[in-house]
């Protein structure tokens, strides 16, 4: 690897980091605010051993009993954790490296998280940020978008989501006017969110295509992609190349949903968000930071935050403290997605409690050897980054490597 914009540190221990920068920043982090869709869960539910037996049955019950099949387009999970929550394990991780900490919350079409931050923590100054879903040709994208302008972050969310929302709007006249108007606005940070995953599971062929499509056509509006923490390492890496063939810097963003915090996280000599925005966008230069959970193996982590976010909180607020309080469900009754305990859900079926549990244990440390023994070698992250020539461009000059393994 021969990074240019990029500089890349692996970190193997908790470590005093304020000699080589003054500020850590945390990107992509997801709380309550953000609905997650479950519209993946017939994909992998029919590839899961013994859990697809069961699933099966309760698809034929549910066809049985309601006289159609269960649509979870509509249906939607949040991650269990508060805006104030999250925001204060990121401060808290990045102080213990002896920086100051830029923490940047992005739920899903939301800003709602950092608004609330803003009231609640003193002097936070949280930047106003989202993870923005872009509607593309026959797909669509995550991009991260940061630092709204405080006065008009809400004017500027409702103009995004209307693009979002509204069929009509889905052309690529509009989303460069989008990008336009984002780009316009000094402290603005536009990162492509996890490039080479095919998050719309419609192949690896037919995303790469995609991609391509959407970089050719936008690239010049986005000023990073991302390195983000819930990706293997192979992954992350064909990002990085992509990012070096076109001259743009990587980004991190940790992508979290449970307890943890981001396992990756960003340097820099900036005291503002703003400052780092710039750094990113007229430097174009970043600095990446993997912290020693990442090298932890990627499942294994990923069967934990599934563990977090399907657990029983008693500390929470009544309406909050059981997963499937936390779970909407669309009946198709008219009364749009309500949470499971409003459907009759008590304890859930007896099966996937069990399965719930095992979860939890397959997540856990003692299980850790086990992943990290079947773990691919390409996904293991090296001991150094070497530096090296860049790979051999395509004849689009893209250099791309997909992947479609779930991410929590």
């Amino acid at each position: 690897m021969n990074l240019q914009k990029t500089r890349l540190h692996i970190l193997r221990e908790k470590s005093d980091l304020s000699a080589k920068a003054k500020t850590g920043v945390s990107l992509h982090c997801h709380t309550e605010y953000s609905r997650e869709m479950l519209d993946f869960i017939p994909h992998y539910a029919d590839k899961l051993p013994i859990i697809n037996s069961f699933w099966r049955r309760e698809q034929v019950n549910f066809r049985k009993r309601e006289g159609r099949d269960v649509d979870f387009s509509t249906s939607f999970w949040s991650p269990p954790l508060s805006p104030k929550e999250v925001y204060d394990i990121e401060q808290e991780q990045i102080s213990d490296l002896n920086l100051d900490a830029l923490v940047s919350l992005t739920d899903h079409d939301s800003i709602d998280a950092t608004l609330e931050v803003n009231k609640v923590v003193p002097e936070s100054d949280a930047p106003v940020s989202m993870e923005w879903t872009v509607p593309f040709e026959y797909g669509f994208f995550h991009l991260g978008v940061h630092n709204l302008p405080k006065g008009r972050a809400e004017e500027l969310t409702r103009t995004l989501l209307d693009f979002t929302f509204d069929a009509a709007n889905h052309d690529d006249a509009k989303l460069t006017e989008m990008f336009a108007m984002l780009n316009e606005i000094p402290g603005v940070l536009i990162v492509l969110n996890h490039p080479l995953w095919d998050i719309e599971m419609v192949g690896k062929d037919l995303h790469r295509e995609l991609l391509e499509m959407f970089i050719s056509r936008h690239v010049k509006w986005l000023h990073a992609f991302e390195f983000n923490g819930f990706r293997s390492w192979s992954e992350n890496k064909g990002t990085l190349d992509l990012a070096e063939s076109i001259g743009i810097p990587v980004v991190t963003g940790g992508d979290r949903h449970g307890c943890k915090p981001n396992t990756v996280i960003n340097l820099t000599n900036a005291k503002t968000f703003a400052e780092f925005a710039d750094e990113v966008r007229t430097d174009k230069h970043s600095e990446v930071v993997m912290m020693p959970a990442y090298e932890q193996p990627l499942h294994s982590r990923q069967l934990e935050s599934f563990a977090e976010i399907l657990a029983h909180y008693p500390q929470f607020r009544a309406e909050r403290r059981n997963w499937f309080q936390r779970v909407h469900f669309d009946k198709g009754d008219g009364l749009g997605a309500r949470p499971l305990v409003e459907h009759g859900w008590v304890t859930g079926p007896r099966w996937l409690r069990i399965a719930i549990r095992v979860l939890g244990v397959s997540g856990g440390p003692g299980m850790r050897p086990l992943f990290r023994a079947a773990r691919k070698k390409k996904d293991r992250v090296p001991q150094i980054v070497n530096p090296g020539p860049l790979p051999e461009r395509s004849k689009d000059g893209l250099v791309i490597e997909l992947s479609s393994d779930p991410v929590s």
